[in-house]
């Protein structure tokens, strides 16, 4: 079970992330023929965007912990989907950002996805050893 909360946090560290980064770089501004290393440098320094890093980067850590218990087949879209309907959510609700019906409908269908994908089925082996790709690995290499 602590997988699936650890699998959370990689989520909502991830969309925090990309709406930090939207709410720096909207404080930064386009390059615009400007200097490159003027405006790196102004990426760079914004908290917004280094926070949005910071956030990536343990983002980063919680999921690859994540991909060491669980199936990539499982972990992926959840990470994704879900993170993708938290941006939508959260740029609508902080950036003011519209959403059309086409996509409301849209995140609906994403939301039946993850359900579909990530809902627990008889003798679920999803949450696995780490060790069992390994021994995949040597018995493939044995039989070839």
């Amino acid at each position: 079970m602590i997988i699936y909360i650890i699998l959370a946090v990689a989520i909502v560290l991830n969309a925090l992330a990309n709406i930090l980064m939207k709410v720096g770089m909207n404080k930064v501004g386009g390059l615009d023929g400007g200097v490159v290393t003027a405006w790196v440098t102004k990426m760079v320094t914004n908290p917004f965007v280094f926070f949005g890093l910071s956030c990536f980067g343990l983002a980063l850590v919680a999921y690859n912990y994540v991909l060491s218990h669980l199936d990539l087949s499982i972990a992926y879209p959840v990470m994704t989907s879900v993170g993708y309907c938290i941006v939508i959510i959260a740029s609508w609700a902080f950036l003011n950002e519209k959403i059309a019906p086409v996509q409301v409908v849209g995140f609906v269908l994403i939301l039946a996805g993850v359900w579909m994908v990530a809902r627990p089925k008889p003798h679920d082996q999803s949450v696995h050893n780490p060790n069992q790709s390994v021994e995949l690995s040597r018995n493939m290499d044995a039989a070839g």
